[in-house]
């Protein structure tokens, strides 16, 4: 996508409800994140103008924090627990029976129709449960390769529904 076919409302949207001033960079990205998935490279030259703020400065804060991303997730978002609890509790044939029904790998995260990204995260804080998966930030506990299949076909089912 480039710069003459972005639509900036929804940005314009977040700066007018949020506000322009540094001290709220965060807040920013973390609400155009929640809105596109991911952070579009098209943002921060636009939204450096619009804060009088750098674009490596704003930039600076997009790839210091671990949850903003540069690249397009998907309508799912799976994360995988590989925490000490979760890989002690077998977390890995989790993720590579999620990678392996998605065509996915440790390079490759996201389908390319962007409906799920798979990703390893280092701890949920769900160690009770482990080993834990979550999708779009519901906790999914106890999970098996199995029980990980089966969630993610229901997913798909909903996923796929409207281009049936």
């Amino acid at each position: 996508m480039n710069s003459s076919t972005f639509d900036y409302a929804v940005v314009d949207r977040i700066l007018g409800e949020i506000g322009c001033k540094q001290c709220n960079t965060i807040a920013i990205l973390q609400a155009i994140q929640e809105y596109y998935r991911y952070l579009p490279q098209e943002i921060f030259p636009y939204i450096s103008e619009k804060m009088g703020v750098s674009e490596a400065t704003i930039y600076g804060v997009a790839t210091f924090y671990e949850n903003f991303s540069l690249e397009p997730k998907g309508r799912y978002v799976i994360k995988v627990c590989d925490g000490t609890a979760c890989h002690v509790r077998l977390s890995l044939p989790v993720l590579e029976a999620l990678r392996k029904e998605l065509g996915l790998s440790a390079d490759k995260k996201t389908t390319d129709d962007l409906k799920f990204t798979v990703e390893t995260v280092s701890c949920l804080g769900a160690c009770g449960l482990a080993p834990a998966m979550t999708i779009n930030d519901v906790v999914h506990p106890t999970m098996t390769p199995e029980k990980a299949v089966a969630i993610l076909n229901e997913l798909k089912r909903e996923a796929y529904k409207d281009e049936t």
